[in-house]
């Protein structure tokens, strides 16, 4: 297929030369800039989006086609530096020169580009490595993108990259009306399955109809592949997602972060410890061990962060390890443990307090999870057996919306 400038409703390949391993969309498009050339372009994009030999894309990009007018930085700003929901400045790229506007400020309007940003812009490219979980905020960062870009009537370009933890499994709820925040703007279950360009052709058709968006696809991935079997590199995405297996991990253990719990921030290890100073760790390590949970192992641990909850404390707790991670149900594990953590130590479990993701009205956990169902079962001490069964109907239902937004074989 020759490359197009402007192409609605479809995703597009360019690139023609052999495959040993996955090619990215920003491979593709370095390979053949045509599709921006001679363009006034932005770019939507951060320190991880890299090409196969760990160049930093921006400047490939730069290379190929001549510098963006402007870029875009998410959640923890263009060089991954700023922890979680800390605001970010607008600053100067240091490879490119090039003004980055971020995309994450102090207050709800940051999360969107201002008119301003997209006047004279002919086209936004978006290059950013998502890790298949709804309430990460890179595609939630896109979905804002889109929506200003199709009131300012400017194209959209998604150069897509492989979803690391595989485009097969899906968990989690649906987003209930009245839910819906930063960390709940995607229409998906908790872990969706699809490339952030499969979530662009599914936004599109469902929100924007109006806007003008081209995919540019990988070639080579296939949808039963995890980051490791594709011959790209692992670059952390944002501070606390240092490796493959925290990524695999996240889609449930993030939800620690909704409770007075330590979910292992400023430690080497995030989302793989879970402990405060009050907890009996190798009771929970016990717990955990009786109910033979498929995929994850857990011993006792003892852990002190130097930053975040308990700074500067020793916490007890578990440290958790991916055993099987084709075996393993990440979201069904997170609702399951903070049920048990809360069965151990009712007296101290409590919800995080205070705004989450710029929402203060709603609890942190009912925002991650998309509606109020896990946290009044885990504070009622029900086994969560019955909810995470009623998530398959709702994973059936999207899935059925999906038609016509796969690109890529099993």
């Amino acid at each position: 297929m020759s490359p197009a400038l402007s192409l609605r409703n479809r995703a597009v390949s360019y690139y023609h030369g052999s495959m040993d391993r996955t090619v990215t969309g920003l491979e593709v498009l370095v390979d053949d800039p045509t599709p921006i050339g001679g363009r006034t372009w932005a770019l939507l994009t951060n320190h991880a989006a890299v090409s196969a030999e760990l160049a930093p894309g921006r400047s490939e990009l730069a290379r190929a086609a001549g510098a963006p007018a402007l870029l875009f930085a998410p959640e923890h700003g263009l060089e991954g530096v700023a922890q979680d929901m800390e605001a970010v400045d607008d600053a100067a790229d240091p490879l490119t020169g090039v003004r980055v506007r971020s995309l994450y400020g102090a207050h709800a309007a940051t999360l969107e580009p201002a008119a301003a940003d997209l006047d004279g812009i002919d086209v936004v490219v978006i290059d950013l490595p998502d890790i298949g979980t709804r309430y990460y905020t890179f595609a939630a960062t896109m979905d804002a993108v889109m929506a200003a870009c199709e009131r300012a009537g400017v194209e959209v370009m998604v150069l897509d990259r492989p979803n690391p933890i595989n485009g097969i499994d899906r968990e989690g709820g649906l987003i209930r009306p009245g839910f819906e925040s930063f960390v709940g703007r995607i229409p998906t279950p908790v872990r969706h399955g699809l490339t952030l360009g499969e979530v662009a052709l599914l936004l599109q058709r469902e929100r924007y109809p109006g806007l003008e968006l081209t995919v540019i696809t990988c070639r080579g991935w296939r949808r039963r592949q995890w980051l490791d079997e594709t011959g790209l590199p692992w670059v952390a995405p944002s501070p606390n997602m240092p490796t493959l297996e925290t990524a695999v991990l996240y889609p449930g253990l993030c939800l620690v972060e909704a409770t007075n719990l330590s979910e292992g921030r400023g430690t080497t290890r995030p989302f793989k410890l879970v402990g405060a100073p009050w907890l009996d760790g190798p009771r929970l390590a016990g717990e955990l061990d009786k109910r033979r949970i498929p995929g994850i192992a857990a011993r006792p641990a003892w852990f002190r962060p130097a930053f975040g909850k308990y700074a500067g404390r020793v916490c007890s707790g578990v440290e958790l390890a991916v055993t099987d991670r084709r075996a393993f149900t990440p979201v069904a594990f997170g609702v399951t443990l903070l049920w048990m953590i809360r069965r151990l130590a009712p007296g101290t479990f409590a919800w995080r307090s205070g705004a989450y993701e710029f929402v203060d009205t709603i609890p942190a956990i009912d925002l991650l999870t998309g509606d109020e169902r896990a946290r009044t079962l885990i504070e009622a001490s029900e086994d969560p057996s019955a909810l995470i069964a009623s998530w398959h109907a709702g994973i059936r239902d999207f899935e059925q919306r999906l038609e016509g937004t796969l690109l890529y074989p099993v």
